[in-house]
């Protein structure tokens, strides 16, 4: 029996560890990943001589499935967890405390935005419970329009996208409400009468519980366990050109037969590959935009006079090229240890390609100027690297739910065929670990039956 992962990123290293887990030793797995190397955007590289995570750092701990996946994997002992150090917004030019009691930026008061957002804001947050919400049951709506309406423009550009565009490396024109913020759409749903009343419903109940995780050596340890205990053979550097239907089950070129076939690919490669075999999914998939960004890792002296904040994020609209730092030393304890001082610095949001356009020198240049200004600190750092992320997240646009229903159901009569990845039901590594596991189980079912 031979099964075929197509994408070797986190989905589908999942995909191919469950596949081993449910068929047993003598399924031939093959994991077929067109880049040189596994974890898609997950990467771990080097910097002054130790592992540092260039793609997502951390995850959401309050969601179980990369903490079960660690336990599995023997790797227990990498869990990390952050300091508990708050981030900072900088907006009109100088830096905030990012707010607290919000959904993603959203208040569920007006007192949490005094000091971000100018006094006409506040009044406007205030009194909005006064005004009547029009929301029809089921609906969509992209997040800057719901918010601006109610509470005008600089929630949004200081709130709302400072933190939307860290998830999603988006802005929230490009994000709808209910597939980003589900509890916020539910609330709506559920007849509440303002949005204020709406986020209150919808934030998560108080917990003492860490938000995030993190691996001490970086995803790379995920990576190469998942790689070993999958027991796949790993084809790099080749990329899938073809699916078709066979007598027997599938063809994936340049691979040959196969008897299943996960296609844990970004959208418009899951697109391509579907075109022939299931054109109502393909089209769907090609519909779904993606959003690029690079990454400038800086190894700057211990002494640097770093703000005590986990991060500094910008608001839209501000005159700097980088969109948010991570004070990584101050944001990790693990990396505080360290004998420099680790800072991240962001760039490329959606619809703005043109940071993946600069050279490497003139992205370090960017950081270290825009790092200048937010924190008044003289910045020289002593190494730094360059990691480009083109197309690296999907944007879920309003409707995107749906949209992902529809793929699903357009794909689900052809059996011996899943699909996985950070484009269906959310684009952190919980979300792709579900699904590359979802993505196994309709595969091993169809194979036994």
């Amino acid at each position: 029996m031979r099964i075929a992962v197509v994408g070797g990123g986190i989905s589908g290293l999942v995909a191919a560890y469950r596949l081993r887990q449910r068929l047993g030793e003598s399924a031939d797995i093959v994991v077929l990943e067109q880049r040189g190397r596994v974890g898609g955007v997950l990467h771990t590289g080097e910097l002054a001589g130790e592992p540092l995570d260039l793609g997502a750092e951390a995850f959401v701990g309050r969601r179980p499935e990369v903490i079960e996946l660690m336990g599995e994997l023997g790797l227990d002992d990498q869990l990390v967890r952050p300091a508990g150090k708050r981030p900072l917004v900088w907006a009109g030019g100088s830096a905030h405390p990012l707010p607290g009691r919000t959904l993603m930026g959203i208040p569920s008061d007006a007192e949490s935005l005094r000091g971000l957002v100018d006094d006409e804001t506040l009044h406007r947050v205030a009194t909005e419970p006064e005004r009547p919400l029009r929301w029809e049951p089921g609906s969509d709506v992209d997040v800057q329009s719901l918010v601006a309406e109610r509470f005008g423009r600089q929630v949004v550009e200081r709130s709302v996208d400072p933190l939307l565009g860290g998830v999603y490396a988006g802005i929230s024109a490009s994000i709808g409400i209910r597939a980003a913020l589900p509890t916020l759409a539910a609330a709506l749903d559920q007849g509440a009468p303002s949005l204020t009343d709406a986020v209150r419903t919808a934030m998560p109940a108080p917990s003492s519980a860490p938000v995030f995780g993190g691996l001490r050596d970086g995803y790379g340890a995920l990576l190469a366990a998942l790689t070993e205990a999958s027991r796949a053979r790993l084809v790099t550097d080749l990329p899938a050109t073809r699916l078709a239907r066979s007598p027997r089950g599938w063809v994936v070129d340049p691979l040959g037969a196969v008897d299943a076939v996960v296609l844990a690919t970004p959208a418009p490669v899951t697109a391509r590959l579907l075109h022939f075999v299931a054109p109502e999914a393909a089209a769907l998939a090609d519909g779904i935009e993606l959003s690029s960004s690079a990454l400038v890792a800086m190894a700057l002296p211990k002494d640097t006079a770093l703000p005590d904040n986990s991060g500094i994020l910008v608001a839209t609209g501000e005159p700097l090229r980088a969109k948010a730092f991570t004070l990584s030393s101050r944001k990790w304890p693990h990396l505080a240890a360290r004998d420099v001082a680790l800072v991240r610095a962001s760039f490329g949001r959606f619809g703005d390609e043109k940071p993946l356009t600069w050279t490497d020198d003139e992205l370090v240049a960017a950081a270290v100027e825009d790092l200048s200004t937010v924190t008044g600190a003289a910045i020289s750092p002593h190494a730094a690297v360059v990691q480009r992320w083109p197309g690296g997240l999907p944007q879920y646009a309003p409707g995107h739910t749906e949209l992902i229903d529809a793929i699903e159901a357009a794909i689900a009569p052809l059996e011996g065929l899943a699909v996985a990845g950070a484009y269906l039901r959310g684009v952190g590594v919980p979300a792709c670990v579900a699904a590359g596991t979802a993505a196994a189980e309709r595969v091993a079912h169809s194979l036994h039956h």
